[in-house]
């Protein structure tokens, strides 16, 4: 009876030493990525809900609740938590989390992002000079990020970095099986029109033509002359206009409508304690999306 009590209270104990890493992720496809490495060896919380734009969030004090416990934060970086992060991480008081600490991760800083530089110009809206920083749309550079996350948790945990290395290789060879079907659906698809730069990564890894944007501006709504103007570029083409739902609708509707195309309103984010299971079949709603639009 002593011997299984005590085997009982070992069981429970290695159990609970499995969730030794607090990390707090900046949005739920951050989350989920250090869920999928992580597995029983983290506990995560998100800070992003997933039906906001993470660039216009405010610092609250519940963020630096979570913060002030955290060993590690996952960003998604490249300016895109500009506007609250360093403002929760400050408020929070913990060290650890600071830039340059091993417990700061920034994903954008993982991979080559696109649309790096150009001009600093605040009136051209929502610039980020450091690169595109929406690559939670991009299976390719989300599979890299996860190795690169394995690594940094194998530093603060290191008698689990074989577990993390083998999630995150696992993760990877899920993308890789489904990357032939996505890129196969959307082998004759005609191309979209988005409203902002959420999804420029996945179009360019499955080959898609992107026509343009809804917003001639990152950030700044379009004004109905710019509107007119994307349309009578674009008309006599096919495609579809794609945009995330916390978008307005109104301006890709009127694309949408003028140009005789479809027009769809899609998550950007999956859902706060989504796996990769549920991440990967978000992507396979923007594939069908684009794969579904008239040729």
């Amino acid at each position: 009876m002593m011997k299984w009590v005590a085997g009982c209270l070992l069981a429970v104990a290695s159990s609970l030493a499995l969730a030794n890493v607090e990390v707090v992720a900046t949005t739920s496809t951050m989350g989920m990525l250090a869920r999928t490495v992580g597995g029983d060896g983290v506990q995560v919380t998100v800070l992003a809900p997933p039906d906001r734009d993470p660039h216009f969030l405010q610092a609250r004090p519940s963020m630096m609740a979570a913060l002030r416990r955290a060993e590690l934060l996952v960003a998604v970086g490249a300016e895109l938590e500009m506007g609250w992060l360093p403002a929760a991480v400050q408020g929070a008081g913990n060290p650890r989390i600071n830039p340059g600490q091993p417990g700061y991760f920034e994903a954008a800083a993982q991979v080559e992002l696109i649309d790096v530089g150009g001009p600093a110009d605040r009136s051209r809206g929502d610039v980020h000079l450091e690169g595109n920083p929406h690559i939670n749309l991009d299976p390719l550079r989300m599979t890299q990020v996860a190795l690169a996350l394995a690594g940094r948790l194998a530093q603060i945990d290191p008698q689990h970095a074989n577990a993390y290395r083998q999630r995150a290789e696992s993760f990877g060879a899920q993308v890789a099986g489904r990357l032939p079907r996505w890129r196969d659906q959307v082998k004759d698809a005609p191309g979209a029109v988005l409203y902002h730069k959420d999804a420029d990564y996945l179009l360019l890894l499955l080959g898609v033509p992107l026509h343009g944007y809804v917003e001639a501006f990152p950030g700044i709504p379009p004004s109905a002359r710019q509107l007119k103007a994307l349309i009578d570029r674009l008309k006599g083409r096919q495609g579809v206009v794609l945009q995330v739902t916390y978008q307005p609708e109104r301006g890709a509707r009127m694309v949408a409508r003028e140009l005789g195309w479809a027009h769809q309103a899609l998550a950007a984010e999956p859902p706060l304690e989504a796996d990769a299971e549920a991440w990967l079949g978000l992507i396979d709603g923007w594939v069908t999306a684009l794969a579904d639009a008239p040729k």
